[in-house]
């Protein structure tokens, strides 16, 4: 089950023997990650730690001395479709996007108890709110389900916005029943598996699954954080 604070934060349960100074990281307080769809994330990342304790993430540290660099970007990270697959980028532009899904995501955070700011971040990070998203690996529509994900989640129809918000949020729920209510290890196992997390015992060692962590956490931020939900989304 998730927990909320008396602000109404929405956090999930934690567990101590799971804490790992890696993970850690990734729960503090983030901004202004870009990653590119499909594809590990095209800009080093740098970081630096408030006075409160707080470590506070950017890809372009605009001169300040504060920030020193976390992650190095690798040189030519594009992905390449798989075999059978014919990638579709997201191409909708339109700022309705960010909100015309709304009943589907109220009716599945309240069926999974998924904090509706989570599955928003989520589809933005994956597609972009843009359902006929088709990722380079083969992921599909609006939280890019991968076929076999798709089909555990028993989603007939990939394509169709409410069938792929319901299997995406279901398997959120999955993962997060799996990893003790854990934000962050949820986070990372809905972008490499769960199986990955386990091995690795933590965020799993990958480029693209540690900058997804941080650029979900940071949507997940402005969406609690900022009430009209266009403006949270336009980053």
């Amino acid at each position: 089950m998730l927990s909320r604070t008396p602000s109404s934060r929405a956090r999930f349960r934690r567990s101590p023997r799971s804490l790992t100074a890696a993970r850690a990281l990734f729960v503090a307080t983030l901004f202004g990650i870009v990653v590119g769809f499909g594809s590990p994330a095209v800009a080093d990342i740098y970081v630096y730690t408030d006075a409160d304790g707080t470590m506070h993430f950017t890809n372009n540290p605009k001169g300040d001395k504060r920030y020193k660099l976390y992650l190095k970007s690798k040189p030519g990270g594009g992905r390449a479709p798989r075999p059978g697959v014919v990638p579709v980028p997201p191409s909708d532009t339109s700022p309705e996007r960010f909100t015309r899904y709304d009943e589907y995501i109220r009716q599945a955070a309240i069926l999974y108890q998924i904090p509706e700011e989570l599955i928003r971040a989520v589809i933005r990070v994956e597609s972009n709110y843009d359902p006929r998203a088709v990722s380079p690996a083969g992921a599909q529509g609006l939280m890019q389900l991968m076929p076999g994900t798709a089909q555990r989640m028993q989603v007939r129809d990939v394509f169709d916005p409410r069938e792929n918000i319901f299997g995406g949020v279901r398997y959120l729920r999955i993962l997060a029943n799996l990893f003790n209510g854990d934000l962050a290890l949820t986070v990372a196992g809905y972008n490499a598996g769960e199986g990955a997390v386990m091995r690795h015992r933590g965020i799993p060692p990958y480029d693209e699954t540690q900058l997804y962590v941080a650029r979900v956490l940071e949507y997940y931020r402005r969406y609690r954080t900022i009430s009209d939900v266009v403006v949270a989304s336009q980053r």
